[in-house]
């Protein structure tokens, strides 16, 4: 079974290729690990093993100012669960909206290094994600 953390090259083409020029709002659903997993960025893991949930919190915390300044914000975050509609066995953890003013600003926030420096924090928390780009209808 593939698992999806991060967009692949071409998922990264067609997304601009949508030509989305008015505000996007980003649908996040994360499944996090029991234990995150730093093992692909040791440097940035913390001195005791921490869960998932945790690591996220990190990346979260690094990535505020980022996104605040990129004119992007986080308009929603909740915790999951089972679904009421959906496949029993599937579940999400945490399902966030996050809203940018335009894929070209969602890019420049993305490819800010500062900002790609904390994305090791969301690798080692995460299992399973979809993150779906949305424009009001």
């Amino acid at each position: 079974m593939t698992a999806y953390i991060t967009p692949t090259e071409s998922a990264g083409r067609a997304l601009v290729m949508r030509g989305m020029d008015r505000p996007v709002t980003m649908l996040n659903l994360l499944r996090f690990r029991a234990v995150a997993d730093y093992s692909g960025t040791p440097e940035l893991s913390p001195s005791a093993q921490i869960s998932g949930v945790a690591a996220f919190q990190l990346y979260i915390d690094h990535t505020m100012p980022f996104l605040k300044d990129s004119g992007g914000e986080l308009i929603y975050m909740g915790r999951g669960g089972a679904w009421f509609i959906g496949p029993e066995a599937e579940r999400w953890d945490l399902a966030m909206l996050v809203r940018q003013s335009s894929i070209a600003s969602f890019i420049a926030f993305a490819s800010n290094t500062a900002y790609t420096v904390g994305l090791a924090h969301r690798t080692a928390a995460v299992e399973e994600s979809r993150l779906l780009p949305m424009q009001d209808a």
